[in-house]
């Protein structure tokens, strides 16, 4: 496995040498661009950090745990992942330290561990995710998007625990 990245470095310097592409010149301009996609990316991605901290400390996410607790418990989540699978969409960090808390509360070989963890595991930060995506688009169609992220992250929730019972 050590050799696979310079094998792929060679090879792909190789094939620009056949096709006598100016690779410093290509490399110089893909930076560029890189450069261009992040400045066009900050904007975004400061917007999501700050919902994500708003979120917390506003204390909705408290208040939206206890009123959807009955629900999820209904879809056979247990009540205890209801706030990892509230805050994973918003913050990638602020979900891996809910679920270091329920593995640290119930034990990693417990159910509602098990349950946590490949519902960290099967789902991403809906919100980093779309800043990344949509940031170089000119017409932004979120609504969409994050409508099905949504629904895929709840279901695969419900799937990963029902699939957990039988581990």
């Amino acid at each position: 496995m050590a050799y696979v990245i310079p094998a792929i470095f060679l090879a792909v310097f190789i094939a620009a040498a056949v096709k006598k592409v100016k690779i410093y010149d290509e490399f110089s301009a893909g930076i560029g661009e890189a450069v261009k996609f992040t400045m066009n990316l900050l904007p975004f991605l400061a917007a999501v950090f700050m919902m994500c901290e708003l979120f917390e400390v506003s204390t909705l996410s408290d208040r939206l745990t206890a009123l959807l607790s009955p629900v999820f418990s209904a879809l056979g989540i247990p009540s205890e992942l209801v706030k990892l699978v509230l805050i994973k969409p918003f913050s990638g960090s602020g979900s891996l330290a809910y679920l270091s808390k329920i593995i640290s509360e119930n034990g990693a070989d417990s159910y509602v561990a098990r349950c946590a963890a490949v519902c960290y595991g099967s789902s991403e930060t809906m919100f980093y995710i779309s800043a990344v995506y949509f940031a170089g688009l000119k017409k932004k169609r979120l609504a969409a998007s994050m409508a099905i992220v949504a629904a895929s992250t709840l279901l695969s929730t419900v799937l990963a625990c029902f699939i957990c019972k039988f581990m």
